[in-house]
Formats: C-alpha cells, structure tokens, sequence
C-alpha cells in the first residue's frame, strides 16, 4: 500500500525557485528532466518510505537524494510522508539544519 505524501509550503516553494531557474537560465527541457525525476523518486519514496538515509541532526527525520545537487528530507507518520525540506548538497553541509 502506498503512502499519502504532503508537501510542506517550504518545500513547494524551493521547487517552484528551483524549476523557474532551470526554466529560465537552461531551458525548459531541463526543467521538465528535473521535474520528472523529482516525481518518480517521490513515487517510489510513496511505495518504500524507509528508504531514505536517517538524518544525523534531526530524530525522525530521512533524507533521500533526488539528483546529485538536491537532496529531499521527509518524515513519515503513520500513513503520511511528510516531504519537510530540499536542500542544495553543493551548500556548506553545516548550514543544513537537517
């Protein structure tokens, strides 16, 4: 059985930054690619909750890199998955609260 996922306002904005700048500075193609990705990795998240890397900082809290640049950290709650924040892995790894 697959989990419900919910999107966190923070989380729904980074994504609209993010594919408004692929969109803009690449191309609409690659903003699509990334876009595609993000959805089937969710997808199987939705299907395999667990398989996410356990946060060091956070309790409860897993990380699950989408592409080599954009990691997502969720939580999961009985039959909900939580999709809290995506963080930029080229970022300064202590500036990441997760």
């Amino acid at each position: 059985m697959a989990y419900r996922i919910a999107y966190s306002k923070r989380f729904e904005n980074k994504v609209r930054k993010l594919t408004t700048y692929l969109a803009t500075e690449w191309s609409v193609q690659v903003m699509d690619n990334f876009f595609q990705t993000l959805k089937a990795k969710l997808e199987t998240l939705s299907h395999q909750p667990f398989i996410g890397k356990p946060s060091n900082r956070k309790t409860n809290t897993r990380s699950l890199l989408i592409t080599k640049h954009n990691r997502v950290f969720y939580k999961v709650d009985g039959q909900t998955i939580k999709i809290v924040n995506m963080f930029d892995t080229r970022i300064n790894p202590r500036k990441n609260p997760y």
